[in-house]
């Protein structure tokens, strides 16, 4: 089955990030993906694929996966993305995609890239949204 949307790279310091998004809707909708992510693999999985066709239907959904994982560059073990430099990958995302200003969807350690991503950049976070995540472990 093709894909509903194409897979496109944002470039984040050294890193490409990969990202697609679906949907024309009003809102722009970030969703961070916890410690686990590939795109193109997501939408084989009938449950999320479900899940993020009708996020997409009230939002222009922006995916991606984070630096280290899935479509992403890969990061050296020893070098692993310290939580500013994948929060900085969310803004490297939303300025590839166009995005000024977007609610945020953080599953697991998506969150608290949310969190920084909300204090930091507070005129771009139009919300926050926090699923099975933490303030800190």
């Amino acid at each position: 089955m093709p894909l509903p949307t194409r897979t496109q790279y944002a470039k984040s310091g050294h890193a490409h990030i990969a990202y697609q998004m679906l949907g024309e809707g009003p809102l722009d909708l970030v969703l961070v993906h916890g410690w686990i992510s590939h795109l193109e693999l997501l939408w084989e999985q009938p449950v999320a694929a479900r899940a993020l066709r009708r996020l997409a239907s009230f939002s222009r959904l922006i995916l991606f996966d984070k630096r280290g994982t899935g479509l992403s560059d890969p990061v050296p073990v020893d070098q692993l993305p310290t939580l500013e430099q994948r929060m900085d990958d969310v803004r490297a995302v939303m300025d590839a995609a166009g995005s000024e200003r977007a609610a945020l969807m953080g599953t697991s350690e998506g969150g608290p890239m949310n969190l920084l991503f909300a204090a930091t950049y507070p005129k771009r976070t139009a919300a926050l949204i926090l699923v099975a995540s933490y303030a800190r472990l």
